[in-house]
This record gives C-alpha cells, sequence and structure tokens, in this order.
C-alpha cells in the first residue's frame, strides 16, 4: 500500500498538536449549539467509556457547569463531533439540552486525525483503545512502528508492545477494558492460548496476583508443557524402538523405560549395531 503523505497532515496534529490548535481551532470563538443536533464522529478511537466516571463528570457539570468545550464541524443538518465525546456523553447524563463548542473549520479529511489527537494525546485512552488507534493510524498512512513512535513521540517498543494487547482473546480484553487485568497483566497472556488465557486471567482476578507473580506462573506453566512434551516424545521413540526390535527378532525387556537386551550371540550384536545406525 502507497504510504500517504504525512508533511502537512499527520505529522503537523500529532508531532505538533499545541501549534495545529491554535492555528486551525479557534479557541476564542465558544458557541452553545443543541445536543441533539450533535452527531457522534465515526472516526472516534474510544470504544469504552468507564460509566462510574461518566456519572462523576455529569454530576460535576450540573454543580460547576462544562470547563472545556466541545470540538465540532458544521454537518449537514447540524454538527459532527470532532472532539471530546466523554464530556458530550456526561452534559447528556446531566440533562443539558445545549453544549459549549468550538466550531472548527476542518477539511474532511482530516476528521480522523484530529479525533485521535485528542484521545491519543490529550486523553488517557484505555490500553486496548490506544491500540486500535496505533493500528488506524499504522494502516490509513502505511507507516513502520518506529515511523509512528517518531510521530506521536513514544518508544518503537511501546507501539510494538500496546499493538500486541490485539492479539488477547475475547475473554481477556474485557478483562483488561473492565480494569480487572492491567496492561502488564495483559502484555504476559499474550502468546497463550485462549484457554490459558482465561486461566490466567481467573488466577490474576482470583488470587490478586502482581505482573511479576503472573509472570512467573505462566514461567512454571511453559516448564511443566516442555516436560510433558519431552516425556511424550521418549515414549514414541521408545515404541518406534520396540517394533524395530521385534521386527528383527531380538529378544529384549522393556522396563519403566528401561531396555535390556541380552547379547549373547554375535548376530544379535550385529542386528543391533544396524538398528542404531
Amino acid at each position: 500500500m502507497a504510504k500517504k503523505s504525512l508533511g502537512r497532515g499527520l505529522g503537523a496534529i500529532l508531532g505538533e498538536v499545541a501549534e495545529a490548535y491554535e492555528r486551525e481551532v479557534p479557541q476564542n470563538e465558544i458557541v452553545e449549539v443543541p445536543i441533539d443536533s450533535i452527531r457522534k464522529n465515526p472516526y472516534q478511537p474510544r470504544r469504552s467509556f468507564n460509566e462510574e466516571s461518566l456519572h462523576e463528570l455529569a454530576e460535576s457539570i450540573k454543580e460547576h457547569g462544562l470547563l472545556q468545550p466541545i470540538i465540532v464541524i458544521e454537518d449537514i443538518d447540524g454538527y459532527m463531533l470532532i472532539a471530546g465525546e466523554r464530556r458530550l456523553r456526561a452534559s447528556q447524563m446531566a440533562g443539558l439540552e445545549k453544549i459549549k463548542a468550538i466550531v472548527a473549520k476542518i477539511d474532511k479529511s482530516r476528521y480522523r486525525e484530529f479525533a485521535l489527537i485528542e484521545n491519543i494525546q490529550r486523553e488517557n485512552l484505555k490500553p486496548l483503545d490506544l491500540a486500535y488507534s496505533y493500528k488506524e493510524l499504522i494502516e490509513e498512512y502505511g507507516i513502520t512502528h518506529e515511523e509512528l513512535a517518531n510521530i506521536v513521540k513514544k518508544s518503537r517498543a511501546h507501539i510494538t508492545n500496546t499493538l500486541r494487547l490485539l492479539q488477547l482473546s475475547d475473554y481477556a480484553k474485557k478483562a483488561l477494558n473492565e480494569e480487572k487485568i492491567t496492561a502488564g497483566h495483559a502484555k504476559v497472556l499474550v502468546g497463550l492460548d485462549a484457554k490459558e488465557q482465561r486461566l490466567l486471567v481467573d488466577s490474576i482476578v482470583g488470587q490478586k496476583l502482581s505482573v511479576r507473580e503472573a509472570e512467573k506462573l505462566v514461567g512454571k506453566q511453559k516448564k511443566s508443557v516442555t516436560k510433558s512434551d519431552t516425556k511424550k516424545n521418549v515414549s514414541l521413540q521408545l515404541d518406534r524402538l520396540k517394533e524395530r526390535l521385534k521386527s528383527s527378532e531380538i529378544p529384549f525387556k522393556l522396563s519403566k523405560n528401561k531396555l535390556v537386551v541380552d547379547l549373547d550371540s554375535q548376530e544379535i550384536v550385529d542386528k543391533l549395531v544396524e538398528i542404531f545406525s
């Protein structure tokens, strides 16, 4: 896929947030718009919202009003939200009919960029929401993890480790979104199959395991699996050896993984040498 230009678009917004906002979002032009005239931004990367946190914000808005306006653009039959969905939801909960907003003049091709920067740079996205945002940027612009790291001012390891969270099972993702486990716990789960992830998630939650304790538990499980596989392999090889010995008519005894052969003739010795060679 051909890369899109990062010049004035993504680079300006993600790399120079304050300057981009000053230039394209008129901070001093705040108006009140009807809440029911605002439609959600389809490019909003935040996929989950903490209900308790929303209720707390709603109560604060009831008492003190909305301190930071949302950002919208004019739409066909009203407005489309660019940034501030959490504030919009809380204002709806608070029973407001109108909300403070800044009406920005933004090119349609940049809706996603502004929604992403609002979340990545200005709010604490949940780990999975952040992972989906990074994935969208990489796919949209055809850039590498290293290039994205330079743009959002994060390490390449941070980008890669965050994206690995998308490999989690649905059960583990749900636990992470509900904050039953941390991102640190989740990274330990990556690479395990769905059944193993479920068992480990339940262990972490039930026993309140730290990330370090979870890592040790996974290490023990892997060692146990390795030993089991080794035993199975040895057993399989012994079965094959038994068949060879029988077909060569060599008398033997096999007990508790021990092979006993009576080498009472040169013929038996020659046959045994042939088998092992």
